[in-house]
């Protein structure tokens, strides 16, 4: 354990203020004692940096995922006073809105013939890795669409159906967005890009619902054992990098500005009403809403290849849910018995909104939000729901997939990906990729095990377990 560290749970540990200095609260974390193995140092100093920025509530937090990262920890969490706090682009990461989609279809695995085509028609299908450019052209108009309407203007220009907005984290859409905040460099890059997957952790997976643990909520979710659903797991491409790098630069001056301390420059901020700060958060909207409409768009390529390889109907392809992973929002909570307004960073963390929270469809009102978590090429991925505990303790939050042990560089260099991808194909997993060494940096030894980061949220109450998936077919960026 790290020197200075508080236990004060099975699960939960505290970083007491005075770790560094100038901490306003004190930092929280979620692990088991297997998890805390991995546990980075660094991720630790991250995490008690956090807690020094201004206009802070209650903790600086981070998930079982938790693992170094720009800034903010990877798996943080941190609420921001709106009238007193900031809003940092390390809070949100370079990958605005990259996040998970999961599509329900009719068919069971036995229905699922011919799958090495399959895995291989949606590898061509939809464009993958480093620059990858879409199948789709759109114009300068229709990029403006994806960043103010978001997931809305993909399905009204024929990508979707409308209810699939409504199983979106904010319907697809942050009203805040303004194009106009994006530069047109981020443009340039947006442009082509509509469609398109990206490289990285970035996949699609075909999977089959293994085991249900919440009948009740997975009937509302729309699954069942043995059926085959799809995860979409990508953000808003080069759009979005480019979004985060220009801000940043802005935002380093405007630390300065207004004389905000920051004990490492990669928590470049601003104060949320500033003109900075909204400038930022307007642009960082528009990216996320990038975001949604590209996986809406994905979903639909996806849609159409099982339409036309089983002939199975588009509208029997019912989208379950899709959340965000790396995204600030202004939102209410309860703090200490007062309802405030509060700038909600997520890095590589989830929404877990709870029972009956008004931001939810109706539909979800009796389970709690869906919270996707996927786990590791060739490890399953789970599906969970929101709880009043979250919203208690972690302003809604959990978890938002396995979290790294290896960075790539190391797995590339220690790791075959022609090996994983033979062990995987033992397995009956059919992997697709434009070269091992991509398979290589997202084996499954350079993440901690998906399985024990879900067993601690769930055992916390942070979100609780619904469904677990494993795969069948995963295509790489």
């Amino acid at each position: 354990m790290i020197s200075g560290i508080l236990r004060v749970g099975e699960y939960e540990w505290e970083v007491p203020v005075g770790f560094v200095p100038g901490m306003r609260v004190p930092g929280h974390y979620f692990l088991s004692d297997a998890l805390e193995k991995t546990l980075e140092a660094g991720a630790v100093q991250q995490l008690a940096n956090v807690a020094t920025l201004p206009g802070i509530l209650r903790y600086s937090l981070a998930m079982p995922d938790i693992h170094w990262g720009y800034g903010f920890p990877i798996g943080g969490v941190a609420a921001f006073e709106r009238e007193t706090g900031v809003v940092s682009p390390g809070g949100v990461g370079f990958d605005i809105n990259c996040g998970v989609r999961l599509l329900g279809t009719p068919l069971s695995v036995s229905d699922l013939t011919r799958r090495r085509e399959l895995v291989e028609t949606l590898y061509k299908s939809v464009p993958t890795g480093v620059g990858a450019k879409g199948n789709i052209r759109i114009s300068g108009k229709e990029l403006d669409g994806m960043m103010t309407k978001g997931a809305g203007w993909a399905v009204s220009s024929g990508y979707g159906m409308p209810e699939d907005m409504e199983r979106c984290e904010e319907h697809g859409n942050m009203v805040q967005a303004d194009a106009g905040a994006v530069s047109m460099k981020a443009k340039q890059r947006g442009t082509p890009q509509g469609g398109t997957l990206g490289a990285g952790n970035h996949f699609l997976e075909i999977q089959a619902v293994k085991e249900i643990y919440d009948p009740g909520a997975a009937g509302v979710f729309g699954l069942k054992p043995g059926q085959v659903v799809v995860m979409i797991h990508c953000g808003s491409r080069g759009l979005g990098h480019q979004t985060c790098t220009d801000h940043l630069k802005i935002l380093e001056s405007a630390v300065k500005k207004y004389h905000i301390p920051v004990p490492d420059r990669q928590l470049a901020c601003a104060p949320v009403e500033s003109p900075e700060g909204k400038a930022y958060f307007s642009a960082m909207a528009a990216a996320a809403n990038y975001a949604w409409a590209n996986r809406q768009m994905i979903m639909h390529t996806v849609r159409k290849v099982f339409e036309k390889m089983y002939g199975i109907e588009y509208e029997s392809m019912h989208h379950i849910y899709d959340v965000a992973h790396n995204v600030a929002k202004m939102e209410e909570h309860i703090v200490d018995g007062r309802k405030v307004s509060a700038c909600v960073h997520r890095k590589g963390a989830t929404r877990a909104f709870g029972p009956g929270h008004p931001d939810l469809a109706a539909r979800f009102a009796a389970t709690g939000q869906p919270v996707i978590i996927p786990g590791s090429m060739g490890t399953s991925s789970y599906l969970l729901r929101g709880t009043a505990t979250a919203m208690e303790r972690t302003f809604g939050s959990t978890c938002h997939g396995a979290g790294r042990v290896l960075s790539r560089s190391a797995a590339k260099k220690n790791i075959s990906g022609t090996g994983v991808k033979n062990n995987l194909a033992r397995e009956g997993i059919i992997v697709c990729a434009p070269n091992d060494a991509s398979i290589a940096e997202e084996a499954p030894d350079a993440y901690k095990p998906s399985s024990e980061v879900v067993r601690v949220v769930d055992a916390v109450g942070l979100s609780r377990l619904v469904a677990r998936f494993e795969p069948l077919g995963v295509i790489k960026g």
